[in-house]
Order: C-alpha cells, then structure tokens, then sequence
C-alpha cells in the first residue's frame, strides 16, 4: 500500500501571517525523502492555502507522484492542462467550507464532469474523482472514464466507536466494487494515525491520501518523522495482503 501526502495546511500555516515560511514545498520533499510515494495539493479558487507558485515549483521538483486535487472549473482545468500533475483528483468545493465535506456527486453532474475529464486526459493527465462510498456513485465514475476513485472515508473517521463498522463495510463494499470495475481504488479523508488501521486492511485499497494528521505530528516530531510513522503503521498492518 502506498502512501501520499497532502501539504495544504502546511500553507495553510504560511497564510496565517502571508509569510514565506513553512515552505511546503521544502515540506513535499521532505515528504518524500521519507518515503511518501505521492505529494498531494489542492488548488483552491480562493487560494486559502496553496498557490499557484507554490503549484508551479511543486511541479519542477516533485519526483514521485504530483496529485492535483481540483474543483471541476474551466479555470482549474486551464491550470491542470498548463502546469500537468501526474494525477488531477476532482472534488467539490464550496468557499464556506473549512475542508471538503464530501464525495462528488458524479450521478448528478454527469455530463459536466465527463466534459471536465475528457478535457484532462486529452491533457495525458490521469483523472481520480473524491467519491462517497456509494456504489452507484462508483458505477458512475467507471461510467465516466476516470482510472482511479478515492473513496471519502470522512464519515467514518467522523462516526462514533459503535458506528465506525457500518461505514467500514460500506467502504469494503465500494473497494471490492471498484476494483471488479477495473478501478484503481485509494482511500482519505480524516484518517489518523489510529483510526486508518481498518482502511489499512482492506485489500482492495492500493493508496492513502493523508494530510493533517501527518502535519499535525510534524510540529512536534518533524516531518519526516511524521510520515516514517505512518508508514511503519501501514507496513504493520498490511504484512498479510
């Protein structure tokens, strides 16, 4: 199982005071020298956290994987198809939002976002959707002609102790579901260094996407502590997969 880091919130940090400093760029390759396989950043229209600079130097020194998440705006996909991540993840937005608060509802905006993920291949970018652990909503991603789904675990890192198995079923079920698709299948949203075990254990999944958690532990361990961490965790327990 690989791993990717999202580094919004270390800019997230920087525009508190619209320093120069955390650098997350300086915090992706960090990342990576600690064994991240993907660097993740999401570009958004208010530019709360990454900017475009910071998009376009990401870009000339990521060596793993860029991950672009992105809304699914004509001025997204003009940035994309300009600066060309490996991978652009499409999810909703809204401003008032603190943090994305759930799946792309794919069945609804069909034929938007097939427009939207026609335009990106065309740019020999890979295209993932951020999904809700629905299975029609993944038969509408395989619908759609994306490769890979990221499904939301939101709600379950969300859910009480006693409501947490529900959702993981629901997540299994979707995992298997995408993946007899053909799909690739990742996973995120709210997972820690506690409750990603279970993710961690289902096979189906071939990724984590962690951000906060991850830069959270850096300010007291550092970075590359931080990811070393998480990826010992994966390691542990996904030995039988």
């Amino acid at each position: 199982m690989k791993l990717s880091v999202n580094v919004d919130h270390s800019a997230t940090l920087r525009q508190a005071r619209r320093a120069l400093e955390p650098d997350p760029v300086q915090v992706a390759l960090m990342a990576e020298m600690a064994g991240a396989s993907g660097i993740i950043v999401h570009l958004r229209g208010d530019r709360r956290h990454i900017q475009e600079r910071d998009l376009e130097l990401l870009r000339k020194t990521v060596k793993t994987k860029l991950n672009l998440e992105m809304a699914s705006t004509q001025e997204m996909v003009r940035i994309a198809l300009n600066y060309k991540p490996d991978v652009s993840t499409l999810v909703p937005e809204r401003v008032e939002e603190i943090t994305t608060e759930g799946g792309l509802d794919v069945i609804t905006h069909f034929d938007h976002l097939k427009t939207v993920v026609n335009q990106l291949k065309a740019g020999e970018i890979e295209v993932s959707i951020f999904v809700d652990p629905d299975e029609e909503q993944i038969k509408a991603c395989h619908k759609i002609g994306v490769s890979t789904i990221e499904i939301n675990t939101g709600k379950y890192a969300d859910a009480k102790i006693n409501q947490r198995q529900e959702e993981i079923l629901k997540i299994e079920r979707c995992a298997k579901l995408a993946k007899k698709l053909g799909l690739k299948v990742v996973a995120g949203h709210g997972l820690d260094y506690r409750n990603v075990i279970p993710i961690i254990k289902i096979p189906e999944i071939e990724e984590l996407s962690i951000g906060f958690s991850i830069m959270a532990r850096a300010l007291y361990v550092g970075v590359e502590r931080a990811v070393k961490e998480m990826l010992e965790i994966i390691r542990n327990h996904r030995q039988n997969f």
